[in-house]
């Protein structure tokens, strides 16, 4: 087949997505990936109340899909579709068509809170919807890892109920698609001079995952010691956000440059421009997108040498937790900067057009007969 062939033949592939969470990286990966030469047409749902999402999202589209006359070559879910679910109530001929699944995260290893009791429900939901979908993909070694040895502990508790080996059908259906990422507009925007004084970036949500109790500690601790930087705060924040960023306000007031969700991506690059060091401090994250951003934007990246960061960023990049003050005082105080050969070559790797022809060939393909 020739390679105009071949495009002729995927725009007749009709692909529907499936996406209950249509917001923040989940619709930045459907943004990227229908540029894809298929025909693509999405259901999508807001992003909100994600427990309902999990729940109800099956029923209510595969209602959508009984009510309509359209048929489809593939079917695309995120995570937050009950996949069993829908092909049990989705009309007949969905059982006949291929359901790859895209995993953005999974719900074994989410660190909870005190007073929130882990649900085991939606990490079984998970582990159904795995076992259900034609092909799985991953967004990191990270999440895929941490998705099978989670499940493997928790069917330990079904007791007398044992499946035969579902980490070997989930590896044999499965792979790691990290999601690309755009860099075009962060590429159209030159870097500022040289800071007057090194600036560190926060551009992480402000949810307890993150755990912004650290980084802040961390930097109280070096204005106590007279460590000379600026701060700029960036990231999402919901209503019921961590006390540490008022404190971070007002303690840090003479630090900051910035502090505060940015609505206009075109002022979060320039923001991201202006810095010098991007930090981590999570104690969640199967990918990072906010990281590969920034670093691509000229940040250098200062990250904890665990989750998924171990597989995306050199061990020069990494600290353990105990050096992690002494890390971050050593690179202020000896200004180490990313030259912009290396911002490149550390994230065009993760770039939507390097990554393009892996999704292509696994939409094509539908199974796990072509990797």
């Amino acid at each position: 087949m020739t390679s105009s062939d071949a495009l002729r033949s995927d725009k007749h592939l009709r692909v529907l997505v499936l996406e209950p969470y249509y917001d923040g990286s989940h619709k930045s990966f459907l943004d990227n990936l229908t540029q894809l030469p298929f025909t693509f047409e999405l259901m999508t749902l807001p992003a909100r109340k994600w427990k309902w999402r999990m729940r109800l999202a099956a029923p209510f589209f595969a209602e959508r899909l009984a009510n309509s006359q359209q048929r489809y070559d593939r079917i695309l879910c995120s995570t937050f579709v009950d996949v069993a679910a829908f092909r049990g109530l989705a009309p007949a001929w969905v059982r006949s068509v291929p359901v790859l699944t895209y995993f953005h995260e999974n719900q074994f290893v989410y660190p909870m809170q005190v007073e929130d009791e882990r649900d085991f429900h939606f990490a079984l939901t998970n582990v159904t919807t795995a076992l259900a979908s034609d092909s799985v993909a991953f967004n990191s070694r990270y999440n895929l890892t941490s998705f099978l040895e989670g499940m493997q502990t928790l069917l330990k508790q079904g007791a007398d109920l044992r499946l035969q080996d579902p980490c070997r059908q989930i590896e044999e259906k499965g792979r790691v698609l990290p999601p690309g990422i755009d860099f075009s507009e962060i590429d159209g925007i030159a870097r500022a001079g040289r800071n007057e004084s090194p600036v560190i970036l926060w551009n992480h949500r402000w949810e307890h995952d993150k755990d912004a109790e650290h980084f802040f500690e961390a930097l109280f601790e070096l204005d106590r010691w007279g460590v000379d930087f600026s701060l700029i705060v960036l990231g999402q924040s919901y209503q019921r956000r961590p006390p540490i960023f008022e404190a971070a306000r007002e303690r840090l007031a003479h630090r900051l440059l910035h502090f505060g969700y940015v609505a206009s991506r075109r002022d979060y690059v320039q923001w991201l421009k202006r810095s010098d060091l991007v930090v981590s401090t999570a104690r969640h994250e199967f990918f990072g997108i906010a990281v590969l951003e920034a670093v691509r934007a000229g940040c250098r990246p200062l990250l904890p040498a665990r989750l998924a960061y171990p597989e995306i960023f050199p061990a020069e990049y990494l600290y353990e937790e105990a050096d992690f003050v002494q890390c971050l005082r050593e690179l202020l105080t000896e200004r180490k900067q990313l030259a912009p050969e290396e911002a490149a070559k550390l994230t065009q790797p993760f770039s939507w057009p390097t990554l393009a022809p892996a999704y292509l060939a696994w939409l094509r393909a539908g199974v796990t007969g072509s990797r």
